[in-house]
């Protein structure tokens, strides 16, 4: 992103009251030990089973391998799996 793009995120995250990361288009991830993963920011799910589901984040795919898998809940802008997670991993 170049200088210009991030003044305007960062703008607009302080005009909205927004996270920063949020504002600028990026997806935000949280770990939950090695039972949840918690994305917000996602554009879909484009593989999905057991042991590997790939989320869309835009200009990557963020892939969780693991066991037992599954989806906890999902919205438009949020995803929710639970499972044995044993990796995360950032394909670009």
């Amino acid at each position: 992103m170049d200088a210009k793009k991030r003044e305007l995120a960062a703008r607009m995250a302080e005009l909205f009251a927004l996270p920063m990361e949020l504002a600028a288009g990026l997806c935000h991830i949280e770990l939950l030990g090695d039972g949840g993963f918690f994305m917000e920011g996602h554009s879909g799910i484009l593989a999905y089973s057991e042991e590997e589901i790939d989320v869309n984040a835009g200009g990557m795919v963020v892939r969780i391998t693991g066991s037992g898998l599954h989806l906890r809940a999902m919205t438009q802008r949020e995803v929710h799996i639970a499972g044995k997670i044993d990796a995360v991993q950032f394909l670009r």
